[in-house]
């Protein structure tokens, strides 16, 4: 079973994230709390396996919190506020993703479970616009590396889609797409999907 913290200064984000994550089997949600202060403490007392934290809260800011609970905590950024500097802190400070409140339910999800299992993963729109930033490269990836199937499983992780939007996009079970994945980052020497998109973009993979 995960445990969660939610942070959030607004009740309705706060219930609405706790209907979505208790619907599931393996999520429980420890407690939310309204403010920066409150998350510190009740991470500590707690000790959940991810804490959700909204960046712009009373107290302590998400990003103040992500840094002081990151060494204990796997910290999952949800947020209105999808700005490049916001992102880039709080990946430096130690979260394990970075979602905007408008990613869905499923996403959301999954971010959860991702940095559980001590993976990382980032709203589509996010990692499309620092991908586009940082990965231009003099030399351009050995596509060679991957099976044709495999380039299409990675073209999708690259745009954001999620394991089971990856298996209905492509007509594959959820375990082959695992399975691909698995086989991906063992070839790319990547540890999440985050390093996976990056080779992608890298690679020419996917459409500006």
């Amino acid at each position: 079973m995960i445990s969660v913290l939610i942070a959030d200064d607004q009740e309705m984000v706060r219930v609405g994230f706790r209907m979505i994550l208790e619907k599931q089997p393996d999520i429980t949600v420890v407690a939310d709390v309204a403010d920066g202060v409150s998350a510190v403490t009740a991470a500590r007392e707690l000790r959940p396996d991810v804490a959700l934290l909204d960046i712009r809260m009373p107290g302590l800011d998400g990003l103040e919190v992500t840094k002081k609970l990151s060494g204990s905590t796997k910290i999952v950024v949800v947020t209105t506020f999808d700005l490049d500097e916001y992102v880039h802190t709080a990946l430096e400070n130690g979260a394990s993703g970075f979602l905007t409140k408008d990613a869905g339910p499923a996403l959301l999800v999954e971010a959860v479970r991702a940095a559980a299992q001590g993976n990382a993963l980032i709203s589509p729109q996010v990692t499309v616009r620092m991908l586009e930033h940082f990965s231009r490269p003099a030399q351009r990836p050995d596509l060679g590396l991957l099976t044709a199937r495999e380039q299409d499983v990675v073209r999708e992780v690259a745009r954001g889609l999620t394991n089971q939007e990856i298996a209905s996009a492509l007509f594959l079970s959820l375990s082959t797409v695992k399975t691909h994945i698995a086989s991906v980052q063992t070839k790319l020497n990547v540890r999440n999907r985050v390093g996976i998109a990056s080779w992608a973009w890298r690679a020419g993979l996917v459409n500006s």
